[in-house]
């Protein structure tokens, strides 16, 4: 043989990599792999104290990483967080309100539009377009969730947020392709997290979860974090415009 192929890798040494929602859960965890693969990791959220704890924990573990608050549901604020270009976007901030679609609110409704969808439609964008800027290339990546492949009970709102969110990413990989950015999605399905916390403690939803879920147990943080780190890398080159369904089987049927 004249040479085997070698792998591109998983490494994301001398990346510039921003993580939303970074304070906790599954943003935490995607933020916590970055660094580990070498990444220098910007961790951004809203609220500054639990930010600075998860960039004192990282650093104290070795990882190169710092806190940046934002609320990237201000657009001028999220604008400006793209002054530079990231080789590196994850965008894992959201909100859920669940009810039955015939009790949604005017205001709930867009409340959930406003995290899931306005605010991922402009950081997708903001980070495109300094990209271009500098002629670089680079990987976005949004948690989305298994609900923007199927439907649910009492998440109407949160569902269609989704679903646009899949639709979204689809038309700026085509749009973006011949750049070199590449967009995907994360679809996970019930990760154990303080946001779920109610819905696990609930006898009735966790029996449904677990009747959907092939696998013989819920999602857990660190199911999503080598997902985070092969989007984020050369080992995902080719990989655009689609979603990694970490569902444990949810939407096999």
């Amino acid at each position: 043989m004249s040479g085997l192929p070698r792998s591109p890798g998983f490494d994301l040494i001398g990346r510039r990599a921003l993580v939303t929602g970074a304070s906790s859960g599954i943003g935490l965890g995607c933020a916590v792999a970055l660094g580990e693969a070498g990444a220098h990791v910007i961790c951004a959220a809203r609220r500054p104290g639990p930010l600075q704890e998860v960039r004192d924990a990282m650093a104290a573990a070795g990882l190169s990483a710092e806190a940046m608050v934002l609320d990237q549901t201000d657009l001028g604020a999220l604008e400006a967080a793209f002054a530079d270009p990231f080789d590196v976007v994850i965008n894992s901030a959201g909100l859920a309100r669940h009810s039955p679609a015939i009790e949604t609110t005017p205001g709930d409704f867009d409340a959930v539009m406003n995290v899931n969808l306005r605010s991922a439609y402009f950081l997708s964008a903001f980070a495109a377009r300094a990209l271009i800027a500098a002629g670089r290339p680079g990987s976005v990546i949004h948690i989305s969730s298994q609900m923007g492949h199927v439907g649910g009970v009492d998440r109407a709102v949160y569902c269609a947020s989704k679903h646009a969110l899949e639709g979204m990413v689809r038309s700026m990989a085509i749009e973006w392709g011949k750049a070199g950015i590449r967009i995907n999605t994360i679809c996970p399905t019930f990760i154990r997290t303080p946001l779920t916390k109610e819905t696990f403690a609930s006898p009735e939803r966790l029996a449904w979860i677990m009747e959907k879920i092939k696998l013989p147990r819920v999602g857990e943080v660190e199911d999503i974090m080598g997902a985070a780190v092969f989007l984020a890398s050369d080992a995902s080159a080719m990989v655009t415009g689609t979603s990694m369904l970490i569902d444990g089987g949810w939407t096999a049927g």
